[in-house]
């Protein structure tokens, strides 16, 4: 169902993701509740990449994210009748998503070791640097909260707006934007040293 994404695995994205595409994601359900298999595959195509990278960066594991996608469209498609399109499509998958992921972390045993991929070009010594960068990156974030990590997520991994994140995570644009500073603030303790008197 998803593709691979091992050539890509912090998915930076080149450009935004935009998700104005609602009513025709709510045609895209319909069609899918009728039996329209080539409607769902549609909306898959459609945010599997977003999805991915959000539970790429929740979770720190390109085989766990991609099981908790894949997991996570399974349910949706298997509750589609219960999908409500005065909502958007992308807010409901994301909730989906980020309770796979939460469940994935709670029964996550503590000893096991987290597995960022190298996805560097050029020499050795570059190719190094970005990897412990990315390591870092990557074990700062997975010691944040989960409501943390994800606006950081969000915000800078899927690209997306302040009400578009206010819509995925069903909080006021006030909370998101106050859970941001504190994440970025935490972030920038644990990365770069920053204090905060």
């Amino acid at each position: 169902m998803l593709e691979s994404y091992e050539r890509f695995p912090t998915n930076f994205l080149t450009a935004h993701v935009y998700f104005t595409q609602d009513a025709e994601d709510a045609t895209l359900v319909a069609r899918s509740v009728q039996g329209d298999a080539a409607g769902f595959a549609t909306l898959v195509e459609r945010y599997q990449r977003v999805l991915y990278t959000v539970a790429y960066r929740m979770l720190g594991n390109p085989d766990d994210a991609r099981d908790a996608v894949q997991a996570s469209f399974l349910k949706a498609f298997e509750r589609l009748a219960t999908f409500n399109p005065e909502h958007k499509f992308f807010s409901w998958m994301y909730r989906i998503v980020m309770n796979e992921c939460l469940n994935l972390i709670r029964d996550r045993h503590p000893e096991e070791a987290l597995t960022p991929a190298l996805a560097a070009a050029g020499g050795p010594f570059d190719t190094a640097v970005v990897h412990e960068r990315q390591v870092q990156v990557q074990a700062a974030l997975l010691q944040l909260s989960p409501d943390y990590r994800a606006v950081v997520v969000l915000r800078h991994f899927a690209g997306l707006s302040y009400d578009e994140m206010a819509a995925a995570l069903g909080v006021p644009s006030k909370t998101v934007k106050s859970r941001l500073h504190s994440a970025r603030q935490r972030l920038g303790e644990r990365l770069l040293g920053w204090r905060t008197e």
